[in-house]
């Protein structure tokens, strides 16, 4: 508690002190940020709180004379939704009002290092790759961060050098190094499951219990880090670029289960070990303009450094056998597959937006066979100079077995109004509908189906 009030009057006492010091000289420390309420509420009685959270994010940043730049954001937040089991809870605030602090970014960028064409940025950065909107399978230097699922396309910040140097203009190369491994966080709350494997038997079988290992990379240079290549141009009004990454899988694979009886009745207790295999990508994007229509694509072609093989250790069903009985099931290849994304929008004269995207396997999609089709339409209209803004038609579709449609598909609508209060305050109404069967994550957000409100003011 008591480092929680010297953060806070900490932020407080910065954001002052800033403002005055940008009125007073425009090269000084400028600090911008927002506040944010985010509440979700289900719609199946009886209505059921689904998300709490208030963010204040804070970035500050410094330009050095054309010869440096500082930059962070951090974000202070009130999220979750008080968990008390005892009464001794009621003496924790920390239950009772569940906060935490994050620093997103925190970096220092240095132009011209050696040389007057080579930029250098060293600390925890956001490394974003990817033309397309927010499903980018290009877009892998950082780790996704799941935490709320429908924040698509968020990723946390990495500690990595970067370094871009300028040919000319038009023609960039940028390398990247991560020393430490960060693995994807999962979704809380009541979506902490969504993002979990399914767990399949031999028939006769029920899962009662389940444990699991998790074997990270140990921390050095050779198994933890994660590099890359990304050269940029822009020739013939198409922005494009060609991409390397050698890195890790930000979700676990799983590698070896034991089964042990758990009851005569077939109820069996699993403990799973997971780990994250090593893969190389090599990426492609475009984005250009044809008769006011904005097009773009992204390719990502995975190859894994290893065949992925899951062992299942049945031998304790199996006592009297005089062997080990273990069962190999191949769950990824070394094979390259590809990801890919298609889209185009445009901007109608009656101040309406329409963005359409076709997206070829998921983040969190693995192997040719396992890669889902997604259609993503919105068009939304503006009214009232631009202050209100409303989308009737948003959402998508989702097919995971062409053969078999009607058992493997998913739809979901999120229609949406925004509004802006003034210039500085947004508020936001969004109802998120889905519907569907089979093995997916949209499929699964069948029974989430929940009125969001947003209220948003930035500094």
């Amino acid at each position: 508690m008591k480092n929680r009030n010297i953060i806070i009057i900490f932020l407080i006492a910065m954001i002052f002190s800033t403002k005055a010091m940008e009125a007073q000289n425009e090269n000084a420390l400028k600090l911008r940020g927002y506040l944010q309420t985010d509440q979700r509420m289900l719609l199946k009685s009886p209505n059921d709180w689904a998300w709490n959270e208030n963010r204040l994010s804070v970035k500050l940043e410094k330009k050095m004379k054309g010869k440096a730049k500082f930059y962070s954001e951090v974000w202070l937040r009130n999220i979750g939704l008080p968990n008390i089991v005892h009464s001794s809870d009621l003496y924790n605030k920390n239950i009772l009002s569940p906060w935490n602090l994050e620093i997103r970014e925190a970096y220092v960028e240095i132009y011209g290092l050696f040389s007057k064409n080579l930029d250098v940025k060293i600390g925890r950065q956001r490394i974003a790759w990817g033309t397309a909107d927010k499903f980018n399978p290009t877009d892998n230097v950082n780790p996704y961060d799941f935490e709320d699922i429908l924040d698509f396309g968020r990723h946390r910040g990495s500690d990595a050098v970067t370094l871009n140097y300028y040919f000319s203009s038009d023609y960039s190369l940028q390398s990247v190094f991560v020393p430490f491994f960060q693995p994807d966080n999962l979704p809380v709350g009541m979506f902490a499951n969504l993002l979990n494997m399914n767990m399949e038997l031999p028939q006769g079988l029920v899962l009662k219990s389940f444990t699991d290992q998790v074997s990270t990379p140990r921390y050095n240079i050779g198994e933890s880090s994660t590099a890359g290549l990304k050269f940029k141009g822009f020739a013939r009004g198409v922005d494009f670029s060609f991409s390397y990454l050698w890195g890790h899988d930000g979700l676990p694979f799983d590698a070896y289960n034991t089964l042990v009886p758990f009851d005569t009745l077939g109820g069996v207790s699993v403990n799973a070990q997971l780990y994250f295999p090593r893969t190389h990508i090599f990426g492609f994007d475009f984005a250009t303009s044809l008769g006011g229509v904005g097009l773009w694509g992204e390719s990502a072609v995975f190859l894994p450094e290893h065949k992925h093989v899951m062992t299942t250790d049945v031998s304790a069903l199996y006592p009297a056998s005089p062997v080990p009985v273990m069962i190999d099931s191949v769950m990824l290849d070394k094979k390259p597959y590809a990801k890919f994304v298609l889209g185009a929008d445009y901007s109608f004269a009656n101040n309406s937006y329409l963005n359409i995207q076709y997206l070829h396997g998921f983040v969190n999609e693995s192997g040719s066979k396992n890669l889902n089709d997604y259609v993503v339409l919105r068009y939304e209209m503006k009214f009232f100079e631009d202050k209100l803004k409303v989308a009737p038609i948003s959402g998508g579709a989702v097919v995971t077995d062409w053969k078999n449609v009607k058992n493997n598909y998913a739809i979901f609508y999120v229609p949406q109004i925004t509004y802006m209060a003034t210039d500085n305050v947004e508020l936001d109404l969004t109802a998120g509908i889905f519907s569907g069967k089979g093995d997916n994550l949209f499929a699964k957000l069948a029974d989430y189906n929940m009125l969001m409100f947003k209220m948003k003011y930035s500094f």
